[in-house]
């Protein structure tokens, strides 16, 4: 059984019912409802992780296979390209230091560029240099997802959507997951194998079955921290048109995101953020956005654009990051484990979409019925 129905419950979902009876669990009435559809869609080389971290490996490996998954079922991309840029000379050695970095982990296709080319490859954009990356790219994410649950529901899953678990215990063989059904019943489903993709709401699921959520006998700490990112469209049609490529500024390590970014969909809208803003215990998720922050958006869109005015911007989508640390603390990696036929996934924020077919994997070699 997998719990959740976002990109990453789906990418499971395909891949281990090749080899097993699966059900999806989701509470809500269809698929992705959450953090799988409010993110940029960037499908992200690998480059910002620690040598060693699922985020790098699962990312090198997910960027590869979303590119030929995303082709083999003909779901929109585009290998776009990607420039992350030092704006002044003395970020040029971080610049060079993040190269060195991925390409020691093995990230393809990147290539440190002189201000005159960068003018070449994104005209007008001033800066003192800028890491190319070629195998950075977007993906349409509902498109995605729509052929994830198309092939597994071809191999026989079968998928419940508003079933919202309200509690876990462990079975003589396995698992005994309660549910709510969408009329407010409650039943029983049993099952030998149970995967938390429950994304933003892992840690809460994790804790139903027993697990201490900041650390126990049987777990490792796998409390989340909620950051909200905020988006601004670009509206303008003229300053949109001047995007040729993702445009990333150089990441810092008190950031709680990659910084302030301009993207392009599937579509060719332009895409300003997201911000990274920690969200108080207790605040609830809401996915709206009541155009808070243009100030700030406009000061960082304004590092791309000089002449960008508040009328060429207008309010995005709002995504959530469960993360493992805690304001102030270094940022943690992807935490996938597993104990006695449960797999608990946390901390799954970006490269998350990018990984979902590499974690899916992943979580079959953990459970012994890799394909």
């Amino acid at each position: 059984m997998v719990i959740g129905a976002g990109a990453i419950g789906l990418a499971v979902a395909a891949h281990l019912c090749l080899r097993q009876r699966v059900l999806v669990l989701e509470r809500h009435h269809t698929y992705g409802l959450e953090n799988s559809s409010h993110n940029s869609g960037v499908i992200h080389a690998g480059i910002y992780y620690p040598p060693g971290w699922l985020k790098t490996t699962l990312c090198l490996e997910g960027n590869r296979l979303l590119y030929q998954w995303a082709q083999a079922y003909g779901v929109p991309y585009r290998r776009l390209g990607k420039l992350i840029v030092a704006w002044e000379e003395d970020e040029l050695p971080q610049l060079e230091a993040l190269l060195r970095g991925a390409q020691a982990n093995g990230v393809p296709d990147l290539y440190l560029l002189y201000p005159s080319e960068v003018a070449q490859l994104q005209p007008g954009l001033r800066v003192a240099g800028a890491i190319y990356s070629g195998s950075s790219g977007i993906v349409d994410q509902m498109a995605f997802m729509r052929s994830l649950l198309a092939e597994a529901q071809s191999h026989g899953a079968l998928m419940a959507f508003h079933h919202e678990v309200v509690a876990l215990r462990r079975g003589v063989d396995g698992f005994v997951v309660v549910y709510r059904g969408p009329e407010g019943e409650e039943g029983e489903l049993p099952c030998r194998f149970l995967v938390n993709c429950a994304g933003l709401w892992a840690d809460r699921v994790g804790a139903m079955l027993g697990y201490e959520p900041e650390g126990g006998p049987y777990n490792p700490p796998f409390r989340h921290c909620l950051n909200r990112g905020t988006y601004f469209d670009v509206v303008n049609r003229e300053v949109a048109s001047q995007v040729r490529c993702l445009l990333y500024p150089l990441p810092h390590s008190d950031r709680a995101g990659l910084g302030v970014h301009v993207t392009i969909d599937t579509e060719g809208q332009i895409h300003l953020g997201p911000d990274a803003q920690w969200v108080s215990p207790g605040e609830p998720i809401d996915f709206r956005n009541r155009g808070e922050g243009l100030e700030r958006f406009l000061e960082a869109g304004r590092r791309f654009f000089p002449h960008l005015r508040p009328q060429d911007l207008a309010p995005g989508q709002v995504g959530y990051r469960p993360k493992l640390n805690r304001p102030g603390e270094p940022p943690c990696d992807f935490l996938i484990w597993e104990d006695r036929g449960y797999v608990h996934l946390g901390g799954i924020e970006s490269p998350g979409l990018t990984a979902s077919l590499a974690i899916a994997r992943y979580v079959s070699r953990l459970l012994g019925v890799e394909s």
